[in-house]
């Protein structure tokens, strides 16, 4: 499984954050995900599961115990595509956070979007009946 894929899922990507502040057993991940994803230990040993595969934790037994820690390598190719991207398309990288402006631009082309659907619908139910 390729890194993007692997961090495309907010829980993988919100375990990945926990492990960014030290290693952690399965148990410790599900208590910390349960206010915000209530999940199974077996669905998050899956999502532990998929990340290895992707290279980007590793794990460390200790007796009984599996300790699961951060490997931020493979992120590094993710930081690549991004500066990539960022550098192809100007200031993107410092152009900060979408402004009102572009928010009501696109308030107005949603609703000019919907207004000709309806229109078109419209139309066809006319002509079909």
């Amino acid at each position: 499984m390729s890194v993007f894929d692997a961090i495309a899922d907010p829980v993988r990507r919100q375990i990945l954050g926990m492990l960014a502040g030290g290693p952690r057993r399965v148990v410790d991940i599900q208590r910390e995900l349960g206010p915000v994803h209530p999940i199974s230990r077996p669905a998050v040993s899956r999502h532990l599961r998929v990340l290895g595969d992707a290279g980007l934790v590793r794990v460390t037994e200790s007796g009984r115990e599996r300790h699961y820690r951060l490997d931020t390598e493979p992120l590094d190719e993710v930081s690549g595509f991004v500066a990539k991207v960022a550098g192809r398309h100007g200031d993107l990288a410092r152009r900060g956070p979408v402004g009102p402006h572009m928010l009501d631009a696109l308030d107005t082309e949603v609703y000019r979007t919907r207004r000709e659907r309806r229109t078109a619908r419209a139309d066809h139910e006319e002509n079909t009946a």
